[in-house]
């Protein structure tokens, strides 16, 4: 789950991190009115889930209250990339002399929770790894001891930041974004640009985190707080129903219960010649309603020319399943090819169900993927 910039500025704010004075508005008069509390200069910025803001006029610096409100009347209701800006973000503009990026990432890699830094901050930080490599500094934290403060000093070093309270400053600054990493459960968190005032400081001024769904149960207000604007229509449709769906762009789609399976099965399927269309675990104990949601989701893909059921029942019931198949058919507008093996709890019952059906039934996953990889292939 992504979070708007003025979202995770608050995260960070709350952690110690020194940020710009400033607020979100949904008017013109509100960000006047935030423009008059901060005094001086702002930034007028767009609050969508897209890069490239500034380019398409979604960012405007306004010297005066008055200014800030013409601002924001320009930039609310802007189409950028396909999404309407219904948000800015009125922040005090400052000026600075030395642009840094800091970052924490999960590194499924090293399978460390890794911070990196970079003395050319201010723009992608992909970009820098294109361009200028040597730039980029990694520290990983210990599993169990988590971050260190002298491996957030040795970070600040290795940037060019040698005044010692500089680097101080800086190292508080890494250890409160790798808490607000853990304890938020995010994927990733990022100050871009962390930027070097005149008077040696230093101070965010553009917040990043985006947030692991996993654990999103464990923050029911950060939840509440999802923009889905820019989110798939298939997606939002799984989240309501409770189902993970990634999209792929394949011709069989799969419905299956439980990741591990979920994997198995598009791996069997790519095995025999096939492409998957999506990844779509039901979760246990999957009841006819979700199943039958999962069914309309997959063939709301036009590419799909095949369905793959492939349930293993343990919490879930075949014979839960194979109802929500026989409803799903009854009001899906789209018919093709399904092809079907359950196995598990209620067997029986669920083959006596679907027995009427008009599907193509399988007694093993292999038998099932090509079956279905012959008829979406023709």
């Amino acid at each position: 789950m992504k979070l708007h910039e003025y979202q995770a500025r608050e995260i960070v704010a709350k952690y110690g991190i020194p940020v710009t004075g400033g607020g979100v508005a949904s008017t013109p008069a509100e960000a006047r009115k935030l423009a008059e509390e901060i005094g001086g200069k702002v930034a007028v910025k767009a609050q969508v889930h897209v890069g490239g803001r500034g380019k398409a006029g979604g960012i405007k610096l306004a010297d005066t209250p008055e200014a800030a409100e013409q601002a924001a009347q320009q930039i609310l209701g802007m189409d950028i990339k396909g999404l309407t800006v219904e948000k800015v973000m009125i922040a005090e503009a400052v000026t600075y002399e030395k642009e840094i990026y800091l970052g924490v990432i999960l590194d499924r890699g090293t399978k460390r929770i890794m911070l990196i830094a970079s003395s050319e901050g201010g723009v992608e930080i992909e970009e820098v790894a294109k361009t200028n490599p040597d730039a980029i500094i990694k520290i990983a934290a210990d599993p169990l001891l988590g971050l260190q403060p002298f491996q957030a000093q040795q970070l600040a070093f290795a940037i060019g930041l040698t005044d010692g309270k500089q680097a101080r400053q800086f190292a508080s600054i890494a250890m409160a974004l790798y808490k607000a990493f853990i304890e938020n459960d995010a994927e990733l968190a990022e100050i871009n640009p962390l930027v070097v005032l005149a008077d040696g400081s230093l101070k965010a001024l553009d917040s990043k985190i985006v947030l692991d769904d996993s654990g999103l149960f464990r923050h029911k207000d950060l939840a509440a707080q999802r923009d889905d604007s820019a989110d798939p229509a298939a997606e939002i449709k799984a989240r309501e129903h409770g189902l993970t769906f990634i999209k792929l762009d394949g011709t069989i789609g799969c419905m299956v219960n439980g990741a591990g399976l979920a994997m198995a099965t598009m791996d069997v399927v790519k095995l025999f010649g096939g492409e998957p269309a999506n990844f779509l675990d039901i979760g246990g104990g999957a009841n006819a309603e979700k199943v039958a949601a999962a069914l309309d989701i997959i063939l709301d893909d036009p590419n799909v020319k095949a369905v793959m059921v492939n349930i293993f029942g343990g919490i879930t019931r075949c014979d839960e399943v194979a109802r929500g198949i026989v409803e799903a058919q009854k009001i899906i507008k789209r018919q093709v090819p399904m092809v079907v093996r359950l196995v598990g709890t209620n067997e029986a019952e669920g083959q006596r169900i679907l027995a009427d059906a008009s599907l193509i039934p399988a007694n093993t996953l292999a038998e099932a993927a090509q079956k279905a990889v012959e008829i979406a292939q023709g």
